[in-house]
């Protein structure tokens, strides 16, 4: 059965505005320093403990199996809820490190009830094409990424505080809009009981625990490019007396992100999920290892380098996403998606972690080498066969 036409833009509008939430501490970063006197480090800190609500939250849903026992558009509608709450802390006039770190970590949390979850949603209306479908959701996440870096670009959004509002706004609206219009997909196939078990079960599968590999390999790169491109972005400004928009060129190259997910979701429908995230895992893996001579080159060449890698970082996110889901059984979708992300977004941290400790000793320019241990080790795991 086809799903009515209305289904997927409206996963896909409300996947863009939940996730918006994701970096606007990082967009507003300058005024949080300020409000909590922390250091550069903060710029770790803040995506860090996102990344770890977001762990802890896709541990907890994984485990209790949520999304397979539970209506997922309203799992998705009260988390996007409860996303926006802690969000809006960020309001506060004072507000001390570990407040901070709290407020990001709760929107962590119940991101973990929106973007694994509403692949799930589109996992139980797209049993056929599912590539294209999750290529224009994960792009849908890339652009609610990218929106508060935007935003903050703007005379509405110089206002740190409007960066904030807006975003929990859209939250807000994403989780009602999607509850309201989408509701149990056809192939949806609920799960009877709890299995404490299923983690275990999913890795002896061979085409998920392969799938699944490739995607860590991703996401050792794909957070941590993105939570250092404005780094890149100013040292660039520095060696080469540039003036270029931090926010505005951060937000451009995470948006360029978006729509390679959606074009690699189309062209996946013709060569399959596995060639689409192969290449494109196999092109950022190159730009890492050239990134040292990106700043040494013309602002048009750089800036044309770092929208490639920005593209090719993300392209193959719903592919790998797709090859986890189509390689486990219907009842476990839900489970399998959630603790893949759990366990990829743990690894995002150490790679997040280590950038931020190894700027202040290293330069710059050679910082981004480190990221392509991630596509290598992910090429090394497609490429082995099924056993």
């Amino acid at each position: 059965m086809k799903p009515k036409a209305h289904i997927l833009p409206i996963i896909i509008l409300s996947q863009f505005a939940c996730t918006s939430l994701w970096f606007a501490g990082n967009a507003i970063v300058d005024e949080l320093t300020i409000k909590t006197g922390l250091g550069s480090e903060i710029i770790g800190y803040v995506l860090s403990s996102v990344q770890f609500g977001f762990i802890t939250g896709t541990l907890v849903f994984a485990v209790l199996m949520i999304a397979d026992r539970f209506s997922p558009s309203r799992v998705f509608m009260v988390c996007a809820l409860l996303a926006a709450a802690c969000n809006l802390i960020l309001l506060s006039e004072e507000i001390s490190k570990w407040t901070l770190l709290s407020a990001r970590f709760g929107t962590g949390f119940f991101l973990a009830g929106i973007y694994p979850v509403g692949m799930k949603i589109a996992a139980d209306y797209y049993e056929k094409g599912l590539g294209k479908a999750l290529g224009f959701l994960v792009g849908a996440l890339v652009f609610g990424t990218a929106l508060p870096y935007l935003v903050s670009d703007t005379d509405f959004g110089s206002n740190p505080d409007a960066v904030v509002k807006t975003v929990s706004l859209l939250s807000v609206l994403g989780g009602v809009l999607l509850w309201m219009f989408v509701p149990n997909g056809p192939f949806r196939k609920p799960s009877t009981k709890l299995q404490l078990n299923a983690g275990s079960k999913l890795f002896k599968i061979s085409g998920y625990r392969k799938a699944a590999f490739g995607y860590f390999g991703h996401m050792w790169e794909l957070y941590a490019f993105w939570a250092f491109t404005p780094l890149a972005i100013q040292t660039f400004n520095l060696l080469n007396s540039e003036t270029l928009s931090i926010p505005l060129w951060t937000g451009i190259i995470i948006f360029l992100g978006g729509l390679s997910c959606s074009i690699g979701g189309l062209i996946a429908q013709k060569t399959g999920s596995h060639k689409v995230a192969s290449r494109a895992l196999a092109l950022s893996g190159l730009l890492c290892l050239l990134s040292p001579l990106l700043f040494q080159i013309p602002t048009p060449l750089f800036l044309l380098g770092w929208c490639l890698w920005g593209m090719a970082v993300t392209a193959d996110s719903p592919q790998f996403s797709n090859l986890v889901a189509s390689s486990i059984p219907t009842e476990l979708k839900g489970t399998g998606l959630t603790l893949v992300n759990c366990i990829g977004f743990a690894i995002s941290i150490v790679s997040i972690q280590l950038l931020s400790y190894l700027s202040e000793s290293i330069n710059p320019k050679h910082l981004f080498l480190i990221l392509a241990i991630g596509p290598l080790l992910g090429l090394v795991s497609l490429g082995r066969k099924s056993s």
